[in-house]
């Protein structure tokens, strides 16, 4: 099977940019009691007149310029996001008419914070298939619209935010039996049991949106945060190394991690245990919140842009989210 290449990286993020201190003035919180519990220090937040598709373009837009693809050559879209810009049709089929890709197939994965690694692996798999030969992966929300603004705990964790990766073949790849470059492998996991762990209670079938449901916000998002904090970073630690371990590879040959930035204190927990030096971790935390479906793919296209990562380097992805849905994925570069 062919291995699958990121041949381009796109972000990108709204102007309006929400400080700690514009949250002191909504709920009783604190800048130094948001950076001592998240490391965040700001966020962003969509104008009135955005919607997830229009992140999600923007971000596409980045990445297809890098790859030097154009809309109409990509046979997929696959977009991660618990945000759509309505329940159907699929926010995937936006992104394709507002690109022009008419070529391409085009559907939403559900996975919350991991969202953007289950966009990936999906889309993964159609390649190695020789079914899709350009296919563009999506992570994008729209959080600052879901949270309850009068919960401390939850409104000063989230951001807006999308990242795009546009996957490919690489005919240059030396393909070394001993180093083969590209995706080496992703690992999914999921655990129902713990799904009132983190969820939206409103808004579906088992309960509709309906006035007195908004009135009781429960149409906004609810987190047991402790608990949360609690099982990520096992599974974080427990994915990767299961990981690392499928391709022979020990952390201390980890050139780079691209996580899921939803809390600093959880991301140097997981360092510390893989014990994977802090400074190999990209951290975008502070600037942005917490993106969910969109944290992974701009973190990777960060560290792209500043020239971090290099042909051969070994990089570990993890990101877990609501569901419980987690993952991780090794590339070499």
């Amino acid at each position: 099977m062919a291995r699958t290449h990121i041949i381009g990286t796109g972000s990108y993020a709204p102007a309006q940019v929400l400080t700690n201190h514009d949250l002191e003035r909504l709920v009783d919180t604190s800048d130094a009691w948001i950076r001592e519990r998240t490391g965040i220090q700001e966020r962003r937040q969509a104008a009135p007149d955005e919607a997830t598709s229009d992140l999600a373009v923007q971000a596409s837009r980045n990445a297809l310029e890098m790859a030097g693809v154009a809309p109409g050559d990509l046979d997929l879209i696959v977009v991660g996001t618990v945000t759509p810009d309505m329940p159907m049709p699929s926010c995937a089929a936006l992104v394709q008419a507002k690109l022009g890709a008419k070529r391409a197939f085009a559907f939403d994965v559900s996975a919350a914070c991991a969202g953007g690694l289950y966009a990936l692996t999906v889309a993964d798999q159609f390649m190695r298939s020789g079914q899709v030969k350009h296919a563009l992966v999506v992570g994008a929300d729209l959080l600052t619209r879901a949270v309850d603004w009068t919960d401390r705990n939850t409104c000063v964790l989230f951001g807006d935010g999308a990242g795009a990766l546009v996957l490919g073949t690489d005919p240059d790849a030396e393909d070394d039996a001993m180093a083969p470059r590209g995706i080496l492998s992703t690992h999914l996991r999921t655990d129902g049991e713990l799904a009132n762990l983190l969820c939206i209670p409103a808004g579906g079938s088992r309960t509709p949106v309906t006035a007195d449901n908004v009135d009781a916000n429960l149409h906004k998002l609810k987190m047991n945060g402790k608990e949360v904090f609690r099982f990520a970073v096992r599974a974080l630690v427990e994915s990767t190394q299961a990981s690392l371990g499928a391709h022979g590879l020990a952390t201390t040959q980890v050139d780079h991690v691209i996580a899921h930035q939803a809390n600093l204190r959880i991301l140097e927990a997981v360092m510390e245990r893989l014990e994977i030096p802090k400074e190999k971790c990209w951290l975008n935390l502070h600037k942005y919140g917490n993106t969910s479906s969109a944290s992974l793919p701009m973190s990777l296209d960060e560290a792209q842009r500043a020239g971090r990562l290099k042909r051969g380097d070994v990089i570990a992805m993890m990101a877990i989210g609501a569901g419980m849905a987690w993952g991780s994925a090794v590339v070499r570069w």
